[in-house]
């Protein structure tokens, strides 16, 4: 299998970023697409062929019954993910991970990496969290991230343009779909996930072929048909939250990030807020629309409200749910975890009012989910 590289939407990065009006802007982008990214796609697809020869036994690596936790952004998809990452049994990406796809990549790192902490003092770890600081501080506040915390698994698809982390950089929801993975022809979409099933394989073989491969991916709410042709014994975790919460909670997240990348042009900004709106209902619908079709899959549903007021149980019914023995490490792990989560306080803020959305609307576009969940017996919790 060689490194996967999305040209097409390359060549559309390239003609979005040209167009920046802000020169600045469009000077950082330009070098980014035209010089940064192609090399990192070479060096990636050297590495990847490596992988083979260094590590025969990599072809014997299976994925067995991986999690796939979907759903709004915002929604618990992050605290979910996390908490069953303190099972040992299951594996994950970290960050940096995710920026160096082959095994050959990840072997490198954790050997300078021990040689850091053996012959220079941390030296260089010190430096990382010093560039850790600067990278992820401005928006710590509402989604937290950093190098050797799990993250979501379509940053393995940054270099390859194939990320929808490139909306991050360019406002430009109407041009771009990094969404809609179901709706793109067989070959493509195998194509995308059968390089993304050979990266879950080198990560199974770094962290243990037994382990059971475990991802975070909101975005990835319009590809769970493509999931279950790829892993048939996929199963999924489903957060809901009150999108009266999580639709201006995302935006915020995006406004934030498009204002630190200096995009300023408030009619790509409008444009593109209308967009992700729109797609905010598909992912609260989509997911289980398409498990509806596939009944033998086994997923877990859970109540955002519930995964903070009482973690332990609403874990343990995903393991019920999923299939899972409960073992006293996670159960012990899940009672700590709990008493920690009841000192927990945001300090993210946002309203409907702010991006211009109606109670009225949303509850129109979703109301059977409302009624399921019961949204519209107490008020939005704005913040979080």
């Amino acid at each position: 299998m060689f490194y996967y590289f999305d040209f097409r939407t390359w060549f559309t990065l390239i003609r979005l970023a040209a167009r920046e009006p802000n020169p600045r802007q469009r000077r950082g982008l330009m070098k980014l697409l035209l010089l940064i990214v192609p090399l990192r796609a070479l060096a990636h697809t050297v590495f990847f062929f490596l992988d083979g020869i260094l590590f025969p036994g990599l072809w014997r690596v299976k994925v067995k019954e991986p999690v796939f936790v979907v759903g709004h952004a915002r929604s618990g998809t992050t605290l979910a993910h996390r908490l069953l990452c303190g099972d040992e049994r299951f594996s994950t990406f970290r960050y940096y991970e995710l920026l160096l796809p082959s095994l050959t990549e990840k072997k490198l790192v954790r050997a300078g990496a021990w040689l850091d902490r053996t012959l220079f003092g941390r030296r260089i770890e010190k430096r990382l969290q010093a560039w850790e600081a600067r990278k992820f501080g401005p928006t710590q506040h509402i989604h937290k991230m950093g190098l050797t915390i799990p993250e979501e698994d379509d940053l393995i698809f940054q270099s390859s343009c194939a990320s929808g982390f490139w909306m991050t950089k360019l406002p430009y929801m109407g041009e771009l779909d990094f969404f809609h993975v179901d709706r793109r022809p067989a070959a493509s979409r195998r194509r995308l996930m059968g390089f993304y099933r050979e990266c879950v394989r080198r990560q199974l073989y770094l962290n243990g072929s037994e382990c059971i491969h475990i991802s975070k991916n909101p975005t990835w709410c319009g590809r769970v048909e493509t999931l279950i042709e790829i892993f048939p014994d996929a199963r999924f975790v489903i957060p809901y939250r009150n999108p009266y919460e999580t639709i201006p909670s995302l935006l915020k997240l995006m406004h934030v990030s498009w204002k630190r990348g200096g995009n300023m042009d408030q009619a790509k900004i409008r444009e593109s807020t209308r967009v992700m709106t729109d797609l905010s209902y598909e992912h609260y619908l989509l997911p289980e629309e398409v498990l509806a079709r596939h009944p033998a899959t086994r997923r877990a549903i859970i109540d955002y409200r519930e995964l903070v007021s009482a973690p332990r149980a609403t874990i343990e019914k995903v393991y019920a749910d999923l299939g899972i023995a409960l073992t006293p490490q996670m159960s012990a792990f899940l009672a700590a975890e709990e008493a920690r989560a009841r000192k927990h306080e945001t300090e993210h803020r946002y309203s409907l009012e702010e991006f211009g959305l109606e109670q009225q609307e949303i509850r129109r576009r979703l109301a059977p989910l409302f009624e399921r969940f019961g949204w519209d017996d107490g008020g939005a919790d704005t913040s979080a």
